[in-house]
C-alpha cells in the first residue's frame, strides 16, 4: 500500500461523507508527517452506523470483503492487492468510542482526545494520537515492523512505548 494508495481511498471514503480514522503503520506516519516504513495494508476506523456507506464506497472503488471477524473487524481487498483492515466504533455523546473486542467485556477504549490529524504528502489525514498508537500496539509479540512503529513515536514525541 502505497502513499498515493491511501490518499484515494481517503478520498472516496470522504467523498461519500463518511468519518473515516487511519490506525496502524500509515496512521503512524502520518502522525510522523512521513513514510518511514513500507506498508501491507491500510487500518481504517469507521463509525459503526456508516458501515453500509462504507461497505457501498469501497465496493464501488473495486473492493470486496476478505475476512469477516465482525463485530471487531473485517478487510477488504481489491485485484490490485491493496488490503483494508476495518475496524467499526460505536461513539458516545462525549465523543469517545468503543470497538468490540474478541473479550466481549473489554472493549477497545477510545477516548475523545485520540482523534487527531496528521498528514500523508502534505495533505492532512484523520488518524489516531500517539498515545492511542501505543495502546493498540501492547499484549503481544512485537513484529519488527512495530518494534520501528514503536521507535518512531518514540523520537518523535518523547513517548514510553511497551516495547
Amino acid at each position: 500500500m502505497q502513499a498515493d494508495d491511501v490518499l484515494s481511498i481517503l478520498a472516496v471514503l470522504r467523498h461519500a461523507d463518511i468519518d473515516i480514522w487511519i490506525g496502524g503503520g500509515w496512521g503512524i506516519d502520518a502522525l510522523i508527517g512521513e513514510q518511514t516504513r513500507q506498508h501491507r495494508d491500510l487500518d481504517l476506523k469507521h463509525r459503526t452506523d456508516q458501515e453500509s456507506a462504507v461497505m457501498a464506497a469501497l465496493d464501488d472503488a473495486g473492493f470486496a470483503e476478505t475476512l469477516d471477524w465482525r463485530p471487531v473487524r473485517f478487510v477488504v481487498t481489491d485485484p490490485h492487492g491493496r488490503e483494508i483492515d476495518l475496524h467499526p466504533l460505536t461513539f458516545a455523546t462525549d465523543g469517545s468510542a468503543a470497538q468490540a473486542s474478541p473479550d466481549p467485556e473489554h472493549p477497545f477504549v477510545y477516548p475523545a482526545s485520540c482523534f487527531v490529524t496528521g498528514t500523508i504528502q502534505g495533505i492532512t489525514v484523520p488518524c489516531l494520537s500517539p498515545e492511542q498508537q501505543v495502546y493498540f500496539h501492547q499484549g503481544y509479540e512485537p513484529a519488527d515492523h512495530d518494534r520501528h512503529d514503536m521507535a518512531q513515536l518514540r523520537q518523535a514525541f518523547g513517548i514510553v512505548t511497551h516495547f
